[in-house]
């Protein structure tokens, strides 16, 4: 992608695109998003001391490693949802159990850096590149799949982010939260598509950096369904719910995530999705722009 104004893609506004469908004629499709990631102990962490060891930002880190993704397994598992993992690729060698108890629960995984320590806005072309590639090729090593997906860490791209997940095999990304459907990204004749992700229903600004409670999150994230839900009826939305380990994975945050999975899922016309169950839909139903 040359450096430009606007992004790869035109301006469609939501009442001036064809209707968008989804399986069963649900109105929303709901896919979760927890973050694995690692943090080097001899690394700075973002946002915290810019020193290293930075212990008291990176073992609550570890916690929701440790501790805190179980938790979230049990109650996505009680409830029928499946995870796409925005994965950190050094998780395959620092944390195998969590990637085997992920495909156990037949999880999908999408690639998300080598670390959330290392941002792709500061790398130059080549050094970006090589991180895209070995990122997809390290996921499908560990578990024997190549990602379809990807969320860069931070959300943070550089010009030529794209153009290396296309070569890389994804069709999908979801750094640009600027939309509640789908669309295509054109890239000099090659495409991908772009997913709903959310920086809103996100534990990671609302409670870590916003300090809302865990009840306040969960309110944020029922209201944000009734409304897609109700939207959804003329033409299908999507929801996207991104969470961490050591966020909300706690103790005391965990039965709020609870009742936010059991209000969503105890709504007809709900399809609980993967990431590329999303994608492959939309890229088939004719629908697309």
């Amino acid at each position: 992608m040359e450096p430009s104004r606007t992004g790869p893609f035109p301006f469609t506004p939501i009442n001036r695109r064809p209707k968008l469908t989804w399986p069963n004629g649900a109105r929303v499709a709901f896919w979760l998003i927890p973050n694995i990631e690692v943090f080097p102990l001899n690394e700075p962490v973002p946002g915290g001391t810019g020193v290293a060891p930075d212990i008291i930002n990176w073992a609550p880190r570890d916690y929701g490693a440790r501790i805190g993704i179980y938790r979230m397994m049990e109650v996505m598992e009680k409830y029928g949802v499946r995870g796409t993992v925005a994965l950190n690729s050094e998780v395959c060698d620092d944390y195998p159990e969590i990637i085997e108890d992920a495909m156990a629960l037949n999880w999908e995984f999408m690639g998300h850096n080598h670390s959330n320590s290392r941002y792709l806005h500061t790398m130059g072309k080549d050094e970006g590149r090589e991180l895209v590639l070995s990122t997809f090729d390290r996921i499908e090593k560990a578990t024997g799949v190549r990602p379809k997906g990807w969320l860069s860490s931070g959300l943070q791209e550089n010009w030529h982010t794209l153009d290396d997940l296309i070569e890389a095999g994804a069709t999908y990304v979801a750094d640009w939260i600027n939309d509640d459907q789908p669309y295509l990204m054109d890239l000099g004749g090659k495409s991908i598509a772009s997913i709903p992700y959310s920086g809103e229903i996100n534990d990671i600004p609302q409670v870590l950096r916003g300090g809302h409670t865990a009840d306040a999150f969960a309110d944020m994230a029922k209201r944000q369904f009734d409304t897609l839900y109700r939207e959804g009826a003329e033409s299908g939305r999507v929801m996207a719910m991104a969470l961490h380990p050591f966020i909300t994975g706690v103790p005391h945050r965990i039965s709020a995530f609870d009742s936010a999975l059991e209000y969503i899922t105890s709504h007809d016309d709900v399809w609980l999705a993967t990431g590329s169950e999303i994608i492959d839909h939309y890229l088939n139903s004719g629908s697309t722009f």
